[in-house]
């Protein structure tokens, strides 16, 4: 389960705090989906930073499986990021030297996964429909198969939480409705905790729960 509560994210500024978060909180289960939508600026992102264990909270407490990631010293921290929370971003982040099935696999360098993790990655990428690309270097593929590429790259470990941030932001219409679907199927199927921040009017109305984030909190879209 996802829980944060009352959390608060303030920055340090020449003119003084600038509060971004004002006591944002929610709880999710296992399997259950939550799409975050507000204008530019809302702090959506800045919450999924939050939810994601890269930005500690100002005040308040995040945790994921019962554990509260900003009490784990930096290198647990870095092992919990990478084995249980999942992201993808409006940019693909794809590592241009490395191919598809390369990029699938970058997560678990560090990871130490189990001996059927280069199974995983080669059923996801089939997954995701790009079977037929699997040794194609980012240069080679469209837009959207890059942002299929970083769903797949996402999921390889198996996250408890994916995290996603304007994923069809950068996509056609078409590509943008093929990865929304593939989105909210795979992490279906894996049973895992989707947040997904967006603008997109269509990707929104595809999620069971929607929220607002306006004045720092959420609330009832």
């Amino acid at each position: 389960m996802l829980i944060a509560t009352d959390v608060h994210k303030s920055y340090e500024t020449p003119r003084g705090p600038l509060s971004i978060l004002a006591g944002v909180s929610l709880s999710l289960s296992r399997g259950e989906a939550l799409a975050v939508i507000g204008p530019s600026g809302s702090g959506k992102s800045t919450l999924l930073y939050v939810l994601g264990a890269l930005e500690p909270p100002t005040s308040g407490s995040v945790s994921l499986g019962g554990v509260d990631p900003f009490r784990l010293a930096e290198p647990a921290l870095a092992a919990f990021r990478n084995r249980r929370v999942g992201f993808v971003f409006q940019d693909h982040c794809l590592l241009p030297q490395l191919s598809v099935l390369e990029n699938v696999l970058l997560p678990t360098v560090v990871a130490s996964p189990g001996t059927d993790v280069m199974q995983r990655a080669r059923g996801l990428v089939e997954e995701v429909g790009l079977g037929d690309r699997i040794d194609h270097r980012p240069a080679e593929l469209s837009g959207g198969e890059k942002q299929r590429v970083a769903l797949a790259r996402a999921l390889v470990l198996e996250p408890d939480l994916l995290l996603c941030d304007e994923p069809t932001g950068n996509l056609d219409p078409k590509s943008a409705a093929t990865v929304g679907s593939m989105l909210l199927d795979l992490a279906r199927r894996n049973g895992t905790i989707l947040v997904v921040v967006t603008h997109s009017v269509e990707l929104a109305a595809r999620l069971p729960a929607r929220q607002r984030l306006g004045d720092g909190r959420l609330h009832p879209a």
